[in-house]
């Protein structure tokens, strides 16, 4: 799950790490008054949207304006970027040419900024340990900066089973230039942050930039923040900051069933039972020539309920030309499939190709339920078969 980035400051500066002083603003009239309650003379506008970019974004109304981060030196100036922001659709490198509507800003107080730094946490799966990764190039793409000067880029794991020591911040503070008072600041900084993510079940936290001030002071000015879905039930103050507005319609509707699905650009729609197989078939629909439409696994103990409410999804995605279902019963049973295939197919008037390839438990059962549904659902014997038989369909029908 994300966050905004006004959250996940709020939540980092709760554990005492240094953030700008500003305030959330819905409308025009509160980011005026967000300004008058700052000292100024500089003020900073952002955007708030779930997507990086936002400065160097276009705005779909206005694409000649600046981003979604402007600096402004008064109120009035300050009403004005709102009123340029609120409601309209930012673009980024992120959003994709449908953008994201503004339906809120962030109102800071602006810095003097000495130095630009990339500071950031995650988990590393491979060591079983927290990585910190740290950067003089702060404000930069980090991909870029690991592709073209990865010595730029230092790394330090932390155990958890040990936690977090004093020594791992004066690496850190080595691998960033930082002097005198500004390693001392940046042991509290890392402190603040390792407690965060590990309290709250973070899977990602980047400050990019990190700055240090002209009077020499370390401040977190930007803060993006993912947690761990599966984590979240720990987590009742974390969940309740979701946004939905920011989240595709059919992922959340499909987040009410507990359905992993994640929307993709191609025709075929596919619905399997596992996240390894859900790859193969994705992979197998590229290599017959087409591209998946989605990305939908019904997990090991999915109701006939749960299967139909997949299927629903899947159909409501306009690009969606055909549909590929396919399910290795284990835990899962095939009948169940089948029985929810049959009943979306039913309510839903399936138009498209519909290609089913069941293996496992109850698998005559299921096939028996497709047979004799009266639909013009297409069995096939396996993978390989399946593909082709759905790729060949989608052509054929276009």
């Amino acid at each position: 799950m994300n966050i905004h980035e006004y959250q996940a400051k709020e939540l980092i500066g709760r554990y005492g790490a240094p953030v700008p002083r500003g305030a959330v603003a819905l409308s025009v009239a509160e980011a005026v008054t967000a300004a008058q309650a700052l000292p100024g003379p500089v003020w900073v506008v952002k955007a708030q949207i779930h997507a990086g970019g936002r400065g160097k974004g276009r705005f779909k109304e206005h694409a000649e304006a600046a981003g979604g981060v402007r600096l402004a030196k008064s109120p009035a100036e300050v009403k004005a970027h709102a009123e340029a922001m609120l409601g309209k659709t930012l673009i980024t490198v992120q959003t994709g040419p449908a953008g994201r509507t503004v339906k809120r800003l962030l109102v800071e107080e602006g810095c003097e900024i000495a130095r630009e730094l990339y500071l950031s946490c995650l988990v590393d799966r491979a060591a079983s340990r927290l990585a910190f990764i740290a950067s003089t190039e702060g404000g930069m793409d980090i991909e870029k900066v690991a592709h073209d000067t990865p010595e730029k880029i230092a790394r330090l794991t932390i155990d958890p089973a040990s936690g977090y020591a004093p020594f791992h911040a004066r690496k850190i503070a080595a691998a960033l230039k930082l002097t005198g008072d500004q390693i001392e600041q940046c042991d509290k900084l890392i402190g603040a942050l390792y407690k965060a993510f590990v309290d709250t079940d973070m899977s990602l936290l980047e400050i990019n930039p990190l700055i240090v001030t002209k009077a020499g002071k370390l401040l977190c000015l930007d803060a993006k923040i993912n947690f761990d879905d599966n984590a979240l039930f720990r987590h009742k103050q974390v969940a309740e900051l979701r946004d939905i507005d920011e989240e595709d319609p059919a992922e959340v509707e499909a987040s009410k069933y507990d359905l992993n699905y994640v929307k993709l650009d191609g025709e075929i729609g596919c619905m399997v039972n596992g996240a390894g197989l859900a790859m193969a078939t994705m992979d197998i629909i590229k290599l017959y020539g087409m591209q998946p439409a989605n990305f939908l696994d019904v997990g090991g103990g999915a109701s006939k309920e749960k299967v139909a409410a997949a299927c629903k999804i899947i159909l409501r995605d306009a690009n969606v030309k055909g549909i590929l279902v396919n399910i290795f019963g284990g835990i899962m049973r095939c009948d169940i499939i089948a029985e929810g295939v049959v009943a979306a197919a039913k309510e839903m008037a399936i138009k498209v190709p519909l290609v089913v390839r069941l293996e496992g438990t109850n698998v005559e059962l299921g096939k028996n339920i497709l047979a004799k549904s009266g639909l013009k659902i297409v069995p096939a014997d396996n993978l390989a078969d399946a593909a082709k038989k759905i790729t060949d369909a989608v052509k054929k029908a276009a």
